[in-house]
């Protein structure tokens, strides 16, 4: 479903993503683990194509990121935390308007709104206008309108920041079961348990490098050590990335 082949992308000149490379297949959740400033958010924005490579390629369900951006983005869904709603609309509106943006008849868009509802528990949301929702509503209709047209891939990027435990499970039970024989998630986060509970296998990024990939299992057994976020560390320890980092900060 996904193809990424020495990925780069530089801001300033200073690497964002340096030579990242992996693949997902159908039916995977699909981690990308590391710190704030790893490079997660910039891989998954030029797998959505709204930033353009610097080197290397990429692929989307069959689809070139630089030269096929249309297909590709019908082909994603895109959900991060900081995304907004148009607070005048109810749930129902917000969620029409974007199944008409992607084609979808009035009756299909329907259909999908009970399944979505059965899913995520829209509840209250669909009636009222979203400038009155509590910030686990907000979330649960801005996934609910990325995955409306039932795309093949679906990005989360930092998703459960600032959700309470119930909107937070709620999230993490859609990630979980939307991966198919024809559907992949990419899954980016900082929070190992996160991890350890949804991704079938994981790439540990650090400084826009790609320091290891595997299943959790084969993480921590790379590591050394008796947990994930032991052996995340450990990982980053031995890349010797941290250090490289330590270096250039000024005493």
């Amino acid at each position: 479903m996904i193809e990424v082949q020495a990925l780069s992308k530089r801001f300033g000149g200073v690497p964002a993503v340096d030579g990242v490379s992996f693949t997902v297949a159908a039916g995977e959740v699909f981690g990308l683990l590391g710190p704030n400033g790893a490079g997660k958010t910039t891989t998954l924005r030029v797998l959505a194509t709204l930033l353009a490579p610097d080197g290397g390629s990429a692929r989307v369900a069959g689809h070139d990121v630089t030269q096929e951006a249309e297909a590709v983005r019908r082909v994603i869904g895109v959900v991060n935390g900081g995304m907004g709603l148009y607070d005048r609309l109810t749930g129902r509106e917000i969620l029409h308007y974007f199944g008409r943006l992607y084609d979808m008849r009035a009756a299909d868009i329907d259909r999908r709104i009970l399944e979505l509802d059965a899913l995520l528990g829209l509840g209250d949301a669909l009636a009222k206008r979203a400038g009155t929702f509590s910030t686990g509503m907000k979330q649960k209709v801005v996934i609910a309108r990325a995955v409306l047209h039932d795309p093949p891939v679906i990005f989360f990027d930092e998703v459960t920041s600032g959700l309470d435990v119930m909107a937070r499970r709620a999230v993490l039970d859609v990630v979980r079961a939307y991966p198919s024989e024809a559907r992949a998630v990419v899954y980016s986060t900082h929070v190992m348990s996160e991890v350890e509970e949804l991704c079938d296998r994981a790439a540990v990024l650090y400084r826009g490098r790609l320091v290891a990939e595997g299943t959790v299992a084969a993480l921590v057994e790379q590591g050394g050590e008796s947990n994930l976020e032991r052996s995340f560390f450990r990982l980053v320890e031995r890349s010797g990335l941290a250090e490289r980092e330590a270096e250039a900060v000024p005493a």
